[in-house]
């Protein structure tokens, strides 16, 4: 990284939070203040297909982007398109956009992706899955994945307002794709949240409780209120999470006098009983936070909740520089008051390889972001690791940096493995770097071994963990 006017590899300055205009967007030249900070008519005007997306930009772009979006679409993508017009708008954000400075967009890469972005010698890593982190293989209810010995998942829906090309969740969540028939829910809605506080209450060891999806914004708020309230009913219960990207792709949501007054609600009882209840947000890009993310954050915090966190994903050609992340991080901090907590590295799903940085990277700007935020908001960057979970970069047991394989052990047994598994704790779990990212050899060495379909053997494995969990529900109901 060069160095600064400073001396410094990175020169902090503060920069207000600004809220693109926009009116620069041919399809919103007419749009008011109070149409655009409206919830209501942010969701009325998500822009879901190609023919929408022209209709907004007009004529500022040009046809052979179309042509690229629509191939990605029907080739590649394995989410469906859904963007609210508060996250288009933070695409090029200060001017007008051509078709060049869209390509080049941060947030255009990663929510908007096209077919000329992913890689052709290697679209997918040969080991990619559907459900790239077994978490249906861990479901001790329908939607519900125990992990960690004293947290649990809780997916409590499979739709968001907004979808995210690399989504980790991807086998599952959204509409399906011409590349991805996604898997559904069996039971019905309220049959899943019961089944879910069913085993919470049966279970004393688990204290956190992850409220998510799908995003949470997306459920009807009686609805989410009412488990949430559930949880706070339950003794072991301490933590409870409501993870949402909308706070940064919708704000407007969590702004409606509905929400506010119920998150204050929940607040109160959670702190009269001593839990504590947090929003975890996912912005990748310091443009997407304005000043109505700003207020969305500060709204949140006023109602009394504990804080309000980022879990970022470090993506290629979106954040994966230190001025990048950096900017990020303060952004989040300074303008918006949202704490800086975790950035993941991209999980091998299908289809992701031009996304994906290798672990050696990651270490390399775990390190370099340090000594500039505060302790508190310096974010720790994670590998989600199969069957083990999230390990810090630098905690890797061994790494073959030609295969770009990383070798990973856990100190904790999962769900599906209490019955017996004594080796879990004593074995080694692996991680692949994206093999454009390798040296020859290790280039060479997959070429000769990688093999096969891979989106089939993605399709296979997802499978896989769905019929594993099956039987495991199976046997825990009889």
């Amino acid at each position: 990284m060069t160095q600064t006017s400073q001396g410094q590899p990175y020169d902090y300055r503060f920069h207000p939070l600004v809220e693109p205009g926009w009116t620069r967007l041919p399809g919103w030249r007419d749009v008011t203040v109070a149409e655009w900070e409206s919830a209501q008519w942010q969701r009325a005007h998500c822009v879901k297909n190609v023919r929408q997306l022209q209709s907004v930009m007009g004529d500022l772009l040009d046809e052979r982007f179309y042509a690229d979006l629509e191939r990605d679409q029907s080739e590649r993508a394995t989410m469906s398109m859904l963007l609210p017009p508060q996250m288009l708008n933070t695409m090029v954000p200060g001017e007008a956009p051509t078709t060049e400075t869209f390509y080049a967009d941060p947030v255009r890469r990663y929510m908007l992706p096209v077919f000329s972005d992913r890689r052709t010698d290697w679209p997918s890593h040969p080991r990619a899955t559907r459900d790239s982190l077994h978490e249906h293989e861990m479901w001790v209810a329908e939607g519900l994945t125990h992990r960690y010995p004293t947290k649990v998942l809780a997916e409590l829906l499979p739709t968001c307002p907004q979808y995210c090309g690399h989504c980790t969740r991807m086998d599952l969540v959204g509409n399906s794709t011409p590349q991805v028939e996604k898997l559904k829910f069996a039971l019905k809605p309220q049959g899943r949240l019961d089944a879910m506080l069913d085993y919470l209450r049966a279970h004393p060891g688990v204290r956190d409780v992850v409220v998510s999806g799908g995003d949470v914004a997306n459920l009807p708020w009686p609805r989410l209120e009412a488990f949430v309230s559930a949880l706070l009913e339950i003794e072991n219960i301490r933590d409870i999470r409501l993870a949402t990207k909308a706070l940064m792709g919708l704000p407007q949501h969590w702004l409606q006098d509905e929400v506010r007054a119920g998150m204050e609600r929940l607040a109160q009882t959670a702190n009269a009983r001593g839990v504590m209840i947090a929003i975890h947000t996912h912005v990748n890009a310091a443009q997407s936070v304005t000043p109505l993310v700003a207020r969305a954050a500060k709204a949140m915090l006023t109602t009394g909740i504990r804080d309000v966190r980022n879990q970022g994903v470090l993506m290629r050609g979106v954040n994966d520089s230190t001025q990048q992340l950096l900017d990020l991080c303060f952004a989040l901090l300074d303008g918006a008051t949202i704490t800086p907590y975790y950035f993941y590295m991209c999980d091998m799903i299908p289809f992701s390889e031009h996304w994906r940085i290798s672990v050696k990277r990651a270490q390399s700007l775990q390190h370099s972001i340090l000594g500039y935020l505060p302790g508190f908001a310096t974010p720790r960057i994670v590998c989600d690791v199969p069957y083990v979970g999230k390990r810090w970069v630098h905690q890797v047991e061994q790494y073959d940096e030609v295969r770009g394989i990383s070798y990973w052990k856990k100190n904790y047994r999962t769900g599906i493995e209490l019955a017996g598994d004594d080796d879990a704790l004593a074995r080694t779990y692996e991680y692949y770097d994206p093999i454009d990212a390798l040296p020859a050899a290790g280039q060479a060495w997959w070429r000769e071994h990688g093999g096969g379909d891979h989106l089939a053997v993605a399709e296979q494995r997802a499978a896989d963990s769905r019929a594993t969990s099956e039987r495991q529900l199976l046997l825990d109901t009889t």
